[in-house]
């Protein structure tokens, strides 16, 4: 069940991610990996890890955005 939950959580922060790749819009990965990275700390928990593994994904994904960006852009 936390599995299911933790990989809902990442589907969110992914769709919410989705607007960040518009310049100047990136900003919002501050708000947005650590939605990720809560959805990864639900996923250690449960006994599998499918979920926990997109949730990291996902994070990785903000951050990568975030310094192509400056931090900001």
């Amino acid at each position: 069940m936390l599995n299911i939950l933790s990989g809902l959580i990442g589907l969110i922060a992914l769709i919410l991610m989705v607007p960040t790749i518009i310049p100047f819009l990136g900003w919002a990965n501050w708000l947005i990996v650590p939605i990720a990275l809560f959805g990864a700390l639900i996923g250690m928990v449960s006994s599998r890890n499918g979920g926990r593994n997109f949730c990291l994904i996902v994070a990785a994904l903000g951050v990568f955005r975030l310094v192509l960006g400056g931090g900001f852009i």
